[in-house]
């Protein structure tokens, strides 16, 4: 008929919430159809042996243990570095502060070097001017070498005057007068063969001067058969220096060569037309650095020095 609508009254939302849990309840407990051709045994997934359970806790619970002992050996390895660090720590300040020290005694020691360096140069130019005011002090002064023991008798200054004349065959005009003279040293015995020298200072230093000048050219000379030679008076440096130069001449005649010595002990050697001082002969033949050598004697510098020059 037309214009019939159904026969059943409107569900209101509460009812419609209730009737969909019924129906979903419904199907949750319905059972499923299994085909057993296509599932796996039931058993398969209902089932676990426990021994597998088992094995495998044990497994997690010693790889647990282990990992805990490896974290208790890295927290006492780490509480060891740290006690290592604390140490080096303290070390370190020990060694800064030691090197602290030792920079500030370098310093010290630096500046007493260069004090002891300044003080090495003042002494040794005031050495040097002390030797020349001491050759200068003795310019009027003359040793004579070889007159015999007691041959002057009891005044010296009386047989000098009488006897100096006659020997270098030279005649002053004033007359020779001493300030002093008499023998150096010990004393010896009458027939000794090496008499004590004698010192003797003029009062005039031209007179001097004429004396040493003959007895460059003409000397030695003789009294009684004895060889005298007169020198002048120099200091105890001036005349190791000389020394050192005269031993080598010897050399340097064999080698021809031409030399001096100029007052009071600066010798000068030409070789080649040209004339050089033998503590700069080295530097200025062979190049070396140092005319010096450490193994030699301050007396020996001299004469090694010459031997490079002539080498």
């Amino acid at each position: 008929m037309p214009g019939n609508k159904p026969n059943h009254k409107p569900v209101s939302k509460p009812a419609r919430q209730l009737l969909f849990s019924e129906a979903l309840q419904h199907k949750r407990l319905t059972p499923t159809k299994i085909n057993p051709q296509t599932s796996p045994p039931l058993n398969e997934f209902t089932t676990m042996p426990d021994k597998d359970q088992s094995t495998t806790m044990d497994r997690i619970l010693q790889e647990i243990t282990t990992v805990s002992r490896r974290i208790e050996g890295m927290d006492a390895s780490i509480t060891s570095l740290t006690l290592e660090t604390k140490s080096m720590r303290s070390d370190i300040a020990g060694f800064q502060s030691r090197v602290t020290g030792l920079e500030q005694r370098m310093g010290s020691l630096e500046m007493q070097i260069n004090t002891s360096q300044v003080r090495e140069q003042d002494f040794i130019y005031l050495r040097s001017k002390l030797t020349d005011m001491e050759d200068r002090s003795r310019r009027d002064n003359i040793r004579i070498l070889g007159i015999p023991e007691n041959e002057e008798g009891s005044d010296m200054q009386t047989f000098l005057t009488s006897t100096l004349p006659k020997m270098i065959s030279l005649d002053f005009d004033p007359p020779l007068e001493f300030q002093r003279a008499h023998r150096i040293g010990p004393k010896r015995s009458d027939n000794s063969s090496r008499p004590r020298p004698i010192i003797a200072c003029l009062l005039r230093h031209n007179q001097t001067r004429q004396i040493l000048q003959v007895a460059r050219n003409h000397g030695p000379f003789r009294i009684d058969q004895h060889e005298i030679r007169i020198t002048a008076d120099y200091s105890k440096e001036t005349n190791e220096r000389r020394k050192a130069f005269l031993a080598l001449r010897p050399r340097l005649r064999k080698l021809e060569m031409k030399y001096g010595l100029f007052d009071p002990a600066r010798m000068w050697v030409t070789k080649n037309g040209v004339s050089k001082h033998p503590d700069r002969g080295c530097l200025l033949t062979h190049n070396y650095p140092i005319c010096r050598s450490p193994t030699l004697k301050r007396r020996d510098h001299y004469a090694y020095s010459l031997g490079m020059y002539t080498a």
